[in-house]
């Protein structure tokens, strides 16, 4: 039975080939915890440091298929000019992505470097704006791939005669992204953010087949998010999220929350991070983590929803984020102003 549901979930993507090849973005379940992905203006965005470097891994299908989609982002961001620019400053970062989509071997990497400004707006709010070029990069292993005229009714043979015809298997483009954003801090244990971006606004071309300048072209992706960090106690921070984000004719939305929990006193130097989100339609996200020191480890499970249940058992995608945040001078860590709640 288990094989039977792998074959017409193999058949069921196969299907969506030509749709594959015009794929949509990436995305992590983990939003919060890829800035830079997120908004642009997140770029030296940073209430409770001057610098941070991330990764993130997400690994999508493994009980379904041999080869499952694999994502991976590293990036880091600072601000700069902080004492130099009266109430403002600069945040410059980059980021690098590597995807790889499944059995034919569709590889994507995506460079980015940005650049946001941030303005303090009296004593409790901060307005951002700001934008990202990249260098993107999709290629694909033709002699992998197999497409629904060659199924036999039992299996994919890539020997078989096939009309989807490719005309290259690699394509290059620039890529521009720009994004504001928007903190209310009135009290030291209230903390407001929320953003919107929006993605390919010089509408590159990316396919891998013959086709119109139009219908090539990858379309804009709009971002909006909402957060908050609101300090209970001197124990408890609570973290809610809520994010939505649309392409085209797919949209996603997700909404939840997380709490770090302070086990080490005064100066939460360790925090035990639980928390749960829901993707709608689709999967619910249970999300666990740690942070000792400013370096933040979280982990989260997508548990699949959606009708794909019935062919890969509730198991849908795992992600592991890594975060160190920091000071130039960590004299600055008692002199800075923090923006959100701490312990």
């Amino acid at each position: 039975m288990k094989t039977d549901r792998k074959i017409i979930f193999l058949v069921a993507m196969s299907l969506q080939v030509a749709g594959i090849l015009h794929a949509q973005d990436l995305h992590f379940s983990q939003f919060f915890n890829s800035p830079l992905t997120t908004n642009p203006a997140n770029t030296g965005f940073i209430p409770d440091a001057d610098y941070r470097l991330g990764a993130h891994y997400r690994n999508q299908y493994s009980s379904i298929l041999s080869s499952p989609y694999k994502t991976i982002s590293v990036f880091g961001d600072a601000q700069l000019f902080r004492n130099q620019i009266e109430n403002g400053w600069l945040g410059l970062g980059g980021l690098i992505l590597s995807d790889v989509a499944g059995s034919g071997g569709m590889r994507s990497t995506k460079i980015y470097g940005s650049l946001a400004y941030h303005q303090q707006l009296g004593n409790s709010s901060l307005l951002s704006a700001g934008f990202n070029v990249g260098w993107a990069n999709k290629r694909i292993d033709v002699s992998k791939l197999t497409f629904p005229d060659q199924f036999d009714g039992k299996f994919f043979d890539n020997a078989l005669p096939s009309s989807v015809i490719l005309t290259n298997n690699n394509v290059s483009y620039l890529d521009i992204q720009v994004g504001m954003n928007y903190a209310y801090f009135p009290t030291e244990d209230i903390y407001i953010n929320g953003g919107y971006s929006i993605h390919h606004v010089n509408g590159p071309q990316e396919t891998f087949f013959s086709s119109s300048l139009d219908s090539s072209k990858i379309p804009m992706r709009h971002i909006g998010f909402l957060n908050a960090l609101l300090k209970v106690n001197d124990r408890v921070i609570i973290n809610p999220n809520m994010y939505y984000t649309n392409q085209a004719k797919s949209s996603e939305f997700v909404v939840g929350l997380n709490a770090n929990y302070n086990l080490s006193g005064e100066g939460g130097e360790k925090q035990l991070i639980v928390g749960v989100y829901y993707r709608a339609g689709d999967a619910v996200v249970p999300m666990v983590g740690f942070e000792i020191k400013n370096i933040r480890f979280t982990f989260s499970y997508d548990a699949t929803t959606s009708s794909l249940t019935k062919y890969n058992n509730f198991q849908g995608a795992n992600e592991l984020s890594i975060i160190k945040k920091g000071f130039y001078n960590e004299n600055n860590s008692d002199t800075r102003q923090v923006f959100c709640p701490k312990f």
